[in-house]
């Protein structure tokens, strides 16, 4: 089987080296997290060139994953990323990595609010219909690095089962 391609959603400035150790786990395909420079150049261009930036990289991904952080369900391109792939038929899954240690060793942050609470579908929270994976506290890295890819297919399976009833 073929790699899938997804999206990886983030409080960029707080957890992209969180995000960067997932995304080199690389069972599967993930969009480059932009460098620090080129985020600012998008964000220039204020919010219709982060939606655009945000659309394009989005296109052709089957699944949102999204990484939570200790603020990642406050931030509002999370919550634009979210309803986007879920409106576009995306599968969705949520990733708990508080207990992921930084590379700069500031160590591991507290567990965040789950980001599918604060959008909505046919009236329910989203947080109904999309799972969010724990690791183990014990061995974080490796429970994602082993549950990954299932998780990612669930997400597909179980949208497109939503998106048809």
């Amino acid at each position: 089987m073929a790699k899938r391609r997804v999206f990886y959603s983030f409080h960029y400035k707080k957890d992209v080296m969180r995000a960067s150790i997932i995304r080199n786990i690389g069972v599967i395909e993930g969009n480059s997290i932009v460098s620090d420079n080129d985020w600012e150049k998008v964000k220039i261009g204020g919010d219709t060139a982060i939606e655009r930036w945000i659309d394009d990289n989005m296109n052709g991904c089957s699944c949102l994953v999204v990484l939570i952080g200790e603020d990642t369900a406050k931030r509002k391109w999370v919550k634009y990323e979210i309803e986007k792939a879920w409106n576009d038929g995306k599968g969705v899954v949520g990733i708990y990595i508080h207990n992921i240690i930084r590379y700069d060793a500031s160590g591991y942050c507290h567990q965040g609010n789950n980001p599918f609470d604060n959008s909505f579908f046919n009236r329910k929270r989203l947080s109904s219909y999309i799972q969010c994976f724990n690791p183990k506290d014990d061995d974080a890295y490796n429970d994602i690095a082993n549950n990954l890819e299932r998780l990612v297919e669930k997400a597909i399976t179980n949208r497109q089962k939503s998106h048809c009833s």
